[in-house]
């Protein structure tokens, strides 16, 4: 059951991702969480911290138009840990300019009383674009 639970969080993720609702987005995620961008230098440390980037990322004219998931998997570390990968295609506007982007992404979650929480976010390009 808990692969299933898994993957629901995920999906919720992404589609809340997909539909740019923020508050979805980020309450999908513990406040501990981790985030590692090929797009950004430096780790980012907490929800907190990618919220900010976040905001600023819109107030340069981001927003997210569509966040597709393929080739889905989930392996549990135990009861309570899962490992969620995928290749991910996304198309955002930034400032009046749509950009589209393939990568490939790790989640881990964690199940945190009866919820599924990303806790770490891994997103790096996928190679053969």
């Amino acid at each position: 059951m808990s692969k299933v639970e898994v993957r629901a969080a995920a999906a919720n993720l992404v589609e809340a991702f997909s539909r740019h609702d923020t508050e979805a987005y980020f309450a999908a995620f513990a406040p501990e969480a981790t985030f590692i961008f090929h797009s950004t230098p430096e780790v980012l440390e907490s929800r907190d911290a990618y919220r900010s980037l976040w905001s600023t990322w819109e107030s340069e004219g981001f927003h997210v138009l569509e966040c597709v998931s393929t080739n889905a998997e989930v392996r549990m570390l135990g009861e309570d840990v899962g490992v969620f990968f995928h290749d991910v295609a996304t198309s955002v506007d930034t400032a009046g300019e749509r950009l589209e982007s393939h990568e490939r992404e790790t989640i881990i979650f964690q199940r945190v009383g009866d919820a599924w929480l990303a806790v770490h976010e891994h997103l790096s390009v996928y190679p053969r674009y």
